[in-house]
């Protein structure tokens, strides 16, 4: 698809307005309280299943002229050998440990916020670009959205569903791929639903041994041609194991993000970034159940773009 077929295709996807001038949450706003009560009910065994990976400077980003992000940096403040009364025979009662963190806010496992992308000046919901500054967004911040990151989620699991360890960077996830995975895993998704998308890109880093390569280079993901879908189905989230979402390179002349153009500044989708499936790839394929109760808020940064999170399968 070349720019110009792109930016006229795209224009049918628009949520703007859908649920009034002011909202700030986009397909959000799909998860009612009478969903989550029924996600709830997913809960069967009581298991936590952690989708994060480790937050520390063994991460996968790479600085390059194109990619600010870092990984996290953790730094002790005070200690467990910083005071020499505690190595004597009558050491204090009290002793107070204390740290900080350094982290680009969607350097690891996060999420885009609706401010994240600004597509020919606008933001999601006809929001003008000047309203992010140096100050942060006053629109559409993942802030507000502290509180709604809850309710059904679905686990596409498309290395098993393909029977290979991981798809091949460069693979585009069609809409046919998502219909057949779900029909083979026996599960229906539904409106209001966060989406998993398990590529194997992660699965791949660790046979590698390393995280290089992993940011900003090939790798299997949706195709932009997915984004019909997601708008009839009213998808209100998709999550996956790669950096973008998206497959790379792109399907869009000259565009590096195309679906993340449509995505979020037209559909309002939130997406997620680098969540590790793997551990509950392996319980879904046991016990045969590809939907769970799913809880990832974000830190509640005022005008932030973008989010770490911690992301809970609860089976």
């Amino acid at each position: 698809m070349d720019v110009a077929e792109f930016l006229i295709w795209a224009e049918q996807f628009k949520n703007w307005g859908r649920w009034g001038p002011d909202d700030e949450i986009g397909a959000l706003n799909y998860v009612t309280p009478e969903r989550i009560v029924d996600a709830s009910r997913l809960v069967k065994k009581g298991k936590v299943i952690s989708l994060a990976i480790p937050f520390n400077m063994d991460g996968p980003q790479r600085r390059t002229p194109t990619n600010k992000r870092f990984n996290a940096i953790h730094a002790m403040l005070k200690t467990g050998i910083d005071d020499p009364a505690l190595f004597s025979d009558n050491p204090p009662i009290l002793h107070v440990t204390d740290d900080m963190a350094t982290l680009a806010l969607q350097g690891q496992t996060q999420w885009d916020s609706l401010a994240h992308i600004i597509f020919k000046g606008r933001l999601y919901n006809d929001q003008p670009h000047y309203l992010v500054t140096g100050n942060g967004a006053s629109r559409n911040s993942i802030d507000k959205m502290s509180d709604k990151i809850v309710g059904r989620g679905v686990l596409l699991d498309f290395p098993r569903y393909k029977g290979v360890d991981w798809l091949e960077p460069g693979t585009a996830i069609t809409t046919e791929d998502i219909e057949g995975c779900a029909a083979a895993q026996g599960v229906e998704i539904q409106e209001g639903d966060f989406l998993m998308i398990r590529t194997g890109h992660i699965a791949l880093c660790k046979a590698k041994g390393n995280w290089d390569g992993f940011v900003f280079s090939d790798c299997a993901g949706l195709s932009v041609l997915t984004i019909p879908w997601l708008f009839e189905k009213g998808i209100a989230s998709v999550a996956a194991d790669n950096f973008a979402v998206e497959v790379h390179p792109s399907e869009v002349e000259g565009q590096r993000i195309p679906f993340h153009l449509v995505a979020i500044a037209y559909v309002g989708l939130l997406l997620g970034e680098i969540l590790d499936f793997d551990e509950l790839a392996e319980d879904c394929a046991q016990d045969g159940v590809y939907d769970f109760f799913f809880v990832a808020p974000p830190l509640p940064i005022t005008g932030s773009v973008g989010s770490p999170m911690n992301p809970q399968a609860i089976k």
